[in-house]
């Protein structure tokens, strides 16, 4: 909204030719009671803003009547919507209630006044990435679908006077215009009006390049209309042998849209391919359109030559918002290229009313209209309308506030669907935020991550490197965008585990020396643990609630695996006993009696036996253990069976792994984020050695079992450079 400045004296010349111009319309195009209203409200106006000046030293109250001349002659707009923006300022600045108004008035015009205030509230941050949602936040105060309108109609005014702005004042105005009033604009089909203020916009913020475009149309402009016609006799007369129906439709491009496309590729005013374009709208059934399209391609290209790059078929596709049109751009004989458009009257209907728009509203279609449905209804009741009156009246239908906006703590601003979450704002930001969210600070108060968020609440998002997405975060969530990365990591989660257990399980059955194949044994685990999935058996094996010892017994045939056991939860925990005359070694290993041997540190899930020795208790090794063989052959009375009990993997055992890669800058902080960061791994030493362009060494790690050690080496193999990774005897 313009600032008016405090004037000593009256304004020469009075108000009275800025006044004529608004009574002589409205006394045209209104009943005498809307005209004697209408003029009170004038009245009130001048006295409410009397000695108050524009930039220029015009007086203040010239903004309002001539905002009001927009509201009523250009747009449309009925004795309310003149009423208010005739008083919008007057009550903004206090000198009239919203309440008095309405009284003296007309109730309908309270609702107006107040939107138009709530909207002069709002100062937008200078930010592209932002114009959405302060777009989105300006109809959020347009209950009442005139506010908009006359909102639009006041910046306009604006930007017609803009040249007597300061220098910063002209910038901010023509960003704000060309961001968010424009485009609101354009969505509602009002283009003349969206094609000014973009032109407005561009000629005070490049000036020079804004001149040099508007000297290079009027030069042309006979030229063009010759061409033109030139261009399109021959494609008629043949229009007119095939029998087809259709319109012609020429358009040139706006100053700021030749502009635009001559900074987006880099080109000069010459080089614009479609400085003026040509529509050929066909009438014709639905069911034949797609073939009279290209027919007419057809005919134009007999005549033109087209550019196979610049064709662009979205009748066989049609674009996401539904936009369909079929465009190719030609050359003439004279080298001269020409874009051609090719739709039907219902496709060119679609596009016309907005379906095509470049900006689209995505609000949540819950307990009202969202603003795209709002913006549309509104724009189809003005062309249908011969009178904008009534508008108001057939348009009963409020704006849906089933959403909320939000700030980040730098200003930045965000809508959400209503019951959004802190969470749900923590993805909207991004995902990796999403991801690793433990809570916020709303408003200077420390919140969990399920706090649903209010209009106007200013979030700082909280996070934790060790926080991941878990399953039940999909009942806290209520954006699309949310849920679909929630799912997304699960899944990758989920197949990351299944491809590390298919991978311990092959490991295994190679170690082994299994006979089955990879797929039969995993046929008989599903059976046996009832799974239904091999994606399924992975996982578990993986997260190391499947015994390993277990899979061995049953794909070896040791033990049967009968169908009629208990389900797999319980048959895990099952524990083993000695009944067998087997030593069962204990997860702790803190019994007097035992200890590992540290010539080939056993892990639970290795094989392993028990060794007497002469004074220091009962010592497990590993059967491929380097002096197992010896043992076994020498002092085979001291030699005992041995196996874990099948649920010990909650001790902690020394695995060394020795790895080879090629040497490179941040592998070994790779190496190192891999096993603590990712694995939650603890690395007791590391010994890496670079020589001759390679890396090498031993990496000591805390494990609970052989499957986490198939864990370490699976996840190191994957590192880029990394050549060998495997597990040491010692």
């Amino acid at each position: 909204m313009e600032t008016a400045t405090k004037k000593e004296e009256p304004a020469p010349g009075g108000n009275v030719r800025y006044c004529r111009p608004l009574l002589a319309s409205v006394r045209k195009n209104f009943s005498d009671r809307s005209y004697e209203l209408i003029r009170e409200a004038l009245g009130e106006a001048v006295a409410g803003l009397e000695g108050m000046t524009r930039y220029d030293g015009t007086p203040f109250v010239a903004h309002s009547i001539n905002t009001a001349l927009i509201v009523g002659e250009e747009i449309g707009l009925g004795r309310n919507s003149v009423i208010s923006a005739l008083l919008h300022d007057v009550v903004r600045l206090g000198k009239l209630s919203p309440g008095e108004a309405g009284r003296r008035f007309g109730e309908e015009c309270v609702p107006i006044l107040k939107g138009l205030c709530d909207i002069s509230e709002v100062d937008p941050k200078k930010s592209e990435e932002q114009a959405d949602n302060f777009r989105e936040l300006i109809l959020s105060y347009s209950t009442d679908p005139r506010v908009i309108l006359i909102k639009l109609a006041d910046r306009l005014e604006v930007m017609r006077s803009l040249e007597a702005f300061p220098a910063e004042k002209r910038e901010k105005k023509s960003w704000e215009t060309l961001n968010l009033y424009a485009q609101l604009a354009h969505k509602l089909g009002l283009y003349s009006l969206k094609s000014e203020m973009e032109d407005l916009s561009l000629k005070y913020t490049f000036p020079e390049e804004y001149d040099h475009i508007v000297r290079k149309l009027a030069d042309t402009a006979a030229q063009r209309m010759d061409f033109i016609a030139r261009f399109l006799e021959p494609v008629e007369n043949r229009l007119k042998q095939s029998g087809l129906k259709y319109t012609v439709k020429s358009r040139t491009k706006s100053v700021y849209s030749i502009w635009r496309k001559m900074k987006r590729t880099g080109v000069s005013f010459e080089e614009v391919y479609d400085v003026f374009a040509i529509r050929i709208i066909l009438d014709c059934p639905r069911e034949t359109e797609k073939q009279a399209c290209w027919s007419v391609y057809s005919i134009v290209t007999d005549f033109y030559t087209p550019n196979p790059e610049r064709m662009r078929d979205w009748i066989s596709i049609p674009k996401s918002n539904g936009y369909e049109s079929l465009h190719t751009t030609v050359v003439t004989r004279e080298g001269k290229w020409v874009e051609v458009q090719i739709r039907t009257e219902r496709m060119d209907e679609v596009a016309e009313r907005g379906v095509a728009a470049h900006w689209r509203y995505k609000g949540v279609k819950q307990g009202g209209l969202s603003s795209e449905e709002w913006l549309s209804k509104l724009r189809e009741l003005m062309e249908t309308t011969e009178s904008a009156v009534g508008i108001s009246k057939k348009f009963d239908t409020p704006l849906s506030s089933k959403e909320v906006f939000v700030f980040t703590p730098n200003g930045d601003l965000h809508k959400l669907p209503e019951g959004a979450t802190v969470l749900d704002f923590a993805f909207e930001i991004h995902s990796r935020l999403g991801y690793s969210c433990t809570g916020a600070r709303v408003n200077h108060r420390n919140v969990s991550i399920r706090e649903k968020l209010r209009n106007g609440d200013v979030v700082e998002v909280v996070t934790s490197k060790s926080q991941k997405p878990k399953a039940d975060w999909l009942n806290l969530v209520v954006t699309g965008k949310a849920r679909s990365r929630i799912k997304a990591f699960l899944r990758e989660e989920k197949a990351r585990a299944a491809s590390m257990g298919r991978e311990i399980l092959e490991r295994k059955l190679r170690n082994w020396k299994i006979v089955l194949s990879i797929d039969e044994a995993v046929t008989l685990l599903c059976k046996h643990y009832k799974l239904k999935t091999g994606t399924e058996l992975y996982g578990l094996i993986a997260d190391e609630q499947v015994s390993l010892v277990e899979v061995k017994e049953l794909v070896s045939g040791e033990r049967s695996p009968a169908v009629d056991e208990k389900p797999r939860g319980e048959s895990r925990i099952r524990r083993e006993t000695d009944t067998d005359g087997c030593l069962v070694i204990d997860d702790t290993l803190r019994q007097v009696s035992y200890k590992l041997g540290k010539c080939c540190n056993p892990i639970y899930g290795d094989e392993i036996f028990g060794f007497v020795t002469v004074s220091a208790g009962i010592t497990i090794h590993r059967k491929d253990c380097p002096n197992g063989a010896r043992l076994m052959e020498n002092y085979p009375y001291r030699v005992l069976r041995a196996r874990w009990r099948s649920d010990a993997s909650t001790g902690s055992f020394r695995a060394s792994l020795r790895l080879q890669a090629e040497e490179s800058v941040g592998l070994v902080n790779r190496i190192t984020e891999v096993i603590n960061k990712e694995l939650k791994i603890n690395i007791r030493s590391m010994s890496l050695t670079p020589s001759g362009g390679t890396l090498s060494g031993v990496i000591n790690v805390e494990v609970t079992s052989t499957q986490m050690v198939d864990m370490v080496i699976y996840s190191l193999l994957r590192i880029k450079g990394v050549q060998r990774v495997y597990r040491l005897n010692n």
